[in-house]
């Protein structure tokens, strides 16, 4: 698997990422239904074996759980992955879920992450998201000083714009960021992934299949099969009018990638990697198998034509989104 260098910093990723999202379990509000744990390493350790070099988890993921099965994993066998994990989003008692970049509760945050994962230190630790806004300063300054004391190696960010990075830049270099970005959402094309190639930040990016729907097996059917723990029933690129454009994206899609001798899913994140800027592709897996098709995308590099293909059905799918939204 070809590795990339992550911006500013001395690590070489693979172009595919372990997104460790769903194996966090349903039991929260960004659940993705009930997970097998032992499956899930299973997963994970197949992924490294295949040459998959990096994990990408959080603490909210399953509020504590998706860390506690990538700590399992990789018991006896740290050496072989990159970890990153996330800071700012936490959970009471009641598991309602709430945010803070106050420099003791990350000092904490910190602590807990490095218990769950059964490591001493972290590769890369990035705050989930700028919220609250008028914390980022502290928050950011707190990651600094356990970078000083070795827990931290580098530090990125998650979910924000330019600006918010010029602010955290200003404190401490910024390593990474890690942004949604699939065909179904180029917002960052225009001003972020420019920003990041400017400013030598390497992009991690999460979401490439679009949480199922850009890998050619999802269908109304398997919608109405979704447990209702399964945070997809609530999504509007899920929902009617847009799943249905969509999925007839993705039977086009399928023709393209069928034609080159790979899937819709590989198609979806060789397109996020044909960008420069991009280091790598954050690909969610709960199953063995799945890694097995997605590693295969890290390799394709699309030709003009194919970008070209795409690119055109993508406007279409766009046009006819903003006209169901006017409607």
């Amino acid at each position: 698997m070809p590795n990339r260098r992550l911006g500013n910093t001395e690590l070489e990723l693979s172009t595919i990422g372990f997104g460790a999202w769903a194996i966090g379990g349903g039991d929260y509000a960004f659940g993705w239904g009930d997970q097998d744990d032992d499956e899930s390493i299973r997963a994970i350790h197949g992924a490294l074996d295949l040459g998959v070099n990096w994990i990408d988890t959080a603490p909210v993921y399953g509020l504590g759980r998706s860390e506690e099965v990538v700590g399992r994993a990789l018991k006896g066998r740290r050496d072989a992955a990159i970890i990153a994990t996330k800071c700012s989003l936490l959970w009471d008692g009641e598991r309602k879920i709430y945010n803070s970049l106050k420099a003791h509760s990350i000092r904490r945050e910190v602590e807990e992450s490095l218990g769950r994962l059964g490591t001493d230190y972290i590769d890369l630790y990035q705050i989930h998201w700028p919220n609250p806004e008028n914390e980022i300063e502290e928050g950011w300054d707190a990651i600094g000083e356990l970078i000083k004391t070795g827990k931290i190696r580098y530090a990125g960010v998650s979910n924000f714009n330019a600006e918010q990075m010029d602010r955290a830049a200003a404190i401490h270099p910024v390593a990474s960021l890690q942004p949604p970005y699939s065909m179904l959402r180029r917002d960052i094309e225009k001003e972020i992934l420019p920003y990041c190639r400017e400013n030598n930040i390497g992009v991690v990016a999460y979401s490439p299949m679009q949480n199922g729907l850009l890998t050619g097996k999802f269908s109304l059917e398997r919608l109405a099969r979704l447990p209702d723990n399964d945070f997809r029933r609530n999504s509007p690129s899920f929902q009617s009018p847009q799943v249905e454009v969509n999925l007839t994206l993705v039977d086009k899609l399928g023709e393209i990638a069928s034609g080159s001798g790979y899937t819709v899913a590989q198609l979806a994140i060789a397109w996020v990697l044909r960008r420069q800027e991009v280091t790598s592709a954050i690909t969610g897996t709960r199953k063995p198998h799945q890694i097995e098709e997605t590693i295969i995308a890290g390799e394709w590099q699309l030709d003009k034509w194919t970008i070209q293909q795409v690119d055109a059905l993508v406007d279409k799918r766009d046009e006819q989104i903003e006209v169901l939204s006017t409607e």
